[in-house]
């Protein structure tokens, strides 16, 4: 049975995640729509454990890359208080990152995944490493791009924590979890937002429930899938950059362990609620202001969200439209020419779309699909983007 709430033009959004969810057998989720600055729908159904422990008001799911997002928009809004520009050098901030000729990499080639710093792999023994900040930010510091920063881009799936965490934390003075708590949650009332999870919140926590589509981590299985998914898509897909870019030793061990939250890791272990991710959304969907509280000034907010390259990407085989922290919104109807937001693997996913006033999010705890996503947040924006439009 769903719980929550939805707006009478909103139903079939909430429709759409009940036939999704009814196909599985285990697992829950959570939706939420804002349109026009209000709350449309607020949904959740499933179990949020193997145990069958109900999916609750408040409960919080692991969103994956879905974390990008929002830790980014932390970042502008340090920008926007001038404390820092998109065209700053890292290393004015970060010294010590501007060895190996990474003096000329700027804060905007970091937010758009120009600054060829995708690959992690061949950094780590084991995945565990990325729960120390201090060992992840000498690996930053040594790493060497990949190619002239500016020239292409490659998804920096993980190594955005660190070098976007840093950033924050050194633009800022003060903990990543702070700047978080003190300019996005606390000012916009949001009901779940972490990254690193302290432990008096564990229990609010959906446990990750495995789908059977376990990411193969050896390079026989990566490299067959590849092809599978290649001839699938026809997708130009480069086994040594996903590798390096998504997989250390270790990596789904890490994932489906409760270690992974003990820790910031602000490219992967934040969890949410939907309803936080929405209500952050909409504030963007709304130019920077959400309820009389604004975390963005409009020009600010237009700076971080102008498409910053077009090419295919060289981790992701799509043109993923990066905006500085964000990428495209993409709805099974095809993609919002203005709408900017982050998924993540597993099926989580939030965006605004400015020209509808509107907003979506969407946490799980089945994890499923690829390592470039499912189908199941681009039907739910389907339908929220055709009910918006049906008012």
């Amino acid at each position: 049975m769903i719980h929550g709430y939805v707006h009478p033009d909103f139903r079939n959004v909430a429709r759409v995640l009940e036939r999704q969810l009814r196909r599985q057998t285990r697992g829950g989720a959570a939706v939420c729509v804002y349109h026009r600055g209000e709350k449309m729908v607020d949904v959740w159904m499933g179990t949020s454990d193997r145990r069958g422990r109900p999916w609750q008001d408040d409960t919080m799911a692991m969103s994956f890359s879905t974390t990008k997002g929002v830790v980014a928009t932390a970042l502008h809004v340090l920008v926007d208080q001038g404390l820092a520009d998109y065209d700053d050098p890292v290393a004015k901030w970060w010294p010590a990152f501007g060895e190996s000729g990474k003096d000329v990499i700027t804060i905007r080639q970091i937010l758009c995944h120009e600054a060829g710093l995708h690959k992690i792999r061949d950094s780590l023994d084991h995945a565990d490493r990325m729960l120390d900040w201090e060992y992840m930010r000498e690996v930053m510091e040594e790493q060497i791009p990949a190619y002239r920063p500016g020239a292409r881009n490659g998804y920096h799936g993980l190594t955005f924590a660190w070098l976007v965490g840093e950033l924050i934390e050194r633009i800022s003075g003060r903990p990543l979890a702070e700047v978080l708590r003190t300019e996005l949650v606390e000012p916009l009332e949001l009901d779940g937002v972490y990254v690193g999870t302290p432990a008096e919140v564990r229990n609010r926590v959906a446990e990750l429930i495995h789908s059977g589509a376990q990411i193969p981590e050896a390079p026989k299985p990566l490299e067959n899938m590849a092809r599978r998914l290649s001839r699938t898509f026809r997708l130009p897909l480069d086994i040594d950059h996903i590798a390096g870019a998504l997989l250390p030793p270790g990596m789904t061990e890490l994932i489906y362990s409760e270690r992974v939250l003990d820790t910031p890791i602000p490219s992967l272990n934040g969890v949410f609620t939907a309803r936080s991710l929405a209500r952050l959304y909409a504030a963007l969907a709304g130019g920077g202001e959400l309820d009389g509280v604004r975390i963005l000034r409009p020009e600010t907010l237009e700076r971080a969200t102008q498409v910053q390259n077009t090419r295919v990407d060289l981790v992701v085989p799509f043109p993923m439209r990066w905006r500085l922290g964000y990428h495209l919104a993409g709805t099974s109807r095809g993609i919002l020419p203005n709408g900017f937001g982050h998924f993540g693997y597993g099926g989580s996913g939030a965006w605004a779309d400015p020209d509808r006033e509107l907003s979506v999010a969407l946490v799980c705890n089945r994890v499923a699909g690829t390592p470039f996503g499912d189908l199941r947040m681009l039907s739910l924006g389907s339908a929220a983007v055709k009910c918006a439009e049906a008012r």
